[in-house]
């Protein structure tokens, strides 16, 4: 087992009174640790397993933070170091495909106050001679927990968000809140195709299936849209499948389409935990059967399906593309932070700090990126 401990004179990891760090380079050696705590889909051992081994160009970086008086892990933060324009930078294990990212927190740890500025100063200890701290993507609670890596950050002050629909148990009562979807009347003319069926994939090898589909139909749709494409690269291909893989099982992975005689018509895929559903990935076959919406149908049967199960959170994933509204969701902020680890990478963390302070006035942050030659987005 690898550990990189920081060690202080009195004997300490952290400087942070109270607080250990232990910085691990291998996943497989950290994923024991807190187990059984409070964590989001996106930082389930099936995922994590499954990114450490597909994006192996970088280096895993994951931080293990204990109480020192009792030796209790208080939380884990799956990690990655790279050097992106001689900056060496530390962020999440993430590099676009996690809606979200958190620490996995103990289940009855006390507040976690310190856990960031423990972090911080463990991380410039290191003889790495890191920069830059970039954390992105990150919800303000953790398991219905407050999470700790917030206060490094502005709330909500980052440029995406997550897609909330609340569902409580009575579905059809949701089911008649989005009845200008019309998606009775959708199922019924996807019905009268031959053998039309929704389908939940239960095993790795019915998943695959859907997902060698799904690729396609994405990879046709952004080439319509004239936008670059990667999810069916050599790596993130692999990363999903393995994902489905380990997950599809159990229900973890859940990869659904709808099927007919004549083919799949669209497909979805997404990842639950506990109650909550987050929604990643969809596709459909374009103008050969819009006349019944068929990536509407297939997200409203697949939220139909986990709602019979107990799911009644379904995050339709970052982007906030008009069918979320009209499935009812809300959005949800996120919060990024930056913090400089040596002086290199101070002007990478101000120049952070002005964009995320920029969000908050849309209109000037359009005057900005029309001065810089952008446009605004």
């Amino acid at each position: 087992m690898t550990f990189l401990s920081v060690e202080q004179p009195d004997g300490l990891v952290s400087s942070t009174s109270g607080i250990a760090v232990d910085f691990v380079r291998d996943w497989r050696q950290a994923a024991s640790r807190l187990s059984a705590g409070h964590r989001t889909a996106f930082q389930h051992g099936y995922w994590l397993g499954a990114w450490y081994e597909a994006f192996g160009d970088v280096a895993p970086l994951i931080a293990v933070i204990s109480d020192v008086a009792t030796g209790k892990d208080l939380a884990v933060v799956p990690m990655i170091s790279h050097v992106r324009r001689g900056i060496r930078i530390v962020e999440f294990a993430d590099l676009g495909v996690s809606d979200n990212n958190a620490p996995i927190l103990a289940l009855d740890a006390a507040p976690m106050d310190t856990i960031g500025r423990a972090l911080v100063e463990a991380l410039r200890a290191l003889p790495d001679g890191f920069d830059l701290l970039r954390l992105k993507k990150m919800p303000a609670q953790v398991g219905g927990r407050p999470n700790p890596l917030v206060s490094l950050g502005r709330a909500g002050s980052c440029s995406v968000n997550g897609n909330l629909v609340l569902i409580g148990d009575d579905y059809e009562a949701y089911r008649a809140s989005i009845r200008r979807l019309q998606m009775p009347r959708c199922w019924r003319v996807f019905s009268r195709l031959g053998n039309a069926r929704f389908e939940i994939a239960t095993d790795a090898g019915r998943a695959r299936e859907f997902l060698d589909v799904m690729d396609v139909q994405q990879a046709e749709r952004m080439r319509q849209l004239g936008s670059p494409f990667v999810l069916n690269d050599d790596v993130h291909a692999r990363f999903y499948r393995e994902v489905a893989r380990r997950g599809v099982a159990e229900g973890y992975a859940v990869i659904s389409a709808l099927v007919c005689d004549k083919g799949i018509a669209a497909t979805t895929l997404g990842v639950r935990h506990g109650a909550t559903y987050f929604l990643l990935r969809i596709s459909h076959t374009g103008k050969t059967w819009a006349n019944f919406s068929p990536g509407l149908l297939v997200t409203e049967r697949t939220m139909a399906a986990l709602h019979a199960q107990g799911v009644r959170r379904f995050d339709l994933s970052v982007g906030n593309q008009d069918y979320k509204r009209r499935l009812g969701a809300e959005q949800v902020p996120l919060t990024d932070a930056s913090v400089a680890l040596s002086w290199r990478g101070r002007p990478f963390a101000w120049r952070d700090h002005a964009a995320q302070g920029l969000r908050r006035h849309p209109r000037l942050a359009a005057l900005a990126a029309r001065a810089m030659g952008k446009g605004a987005r």
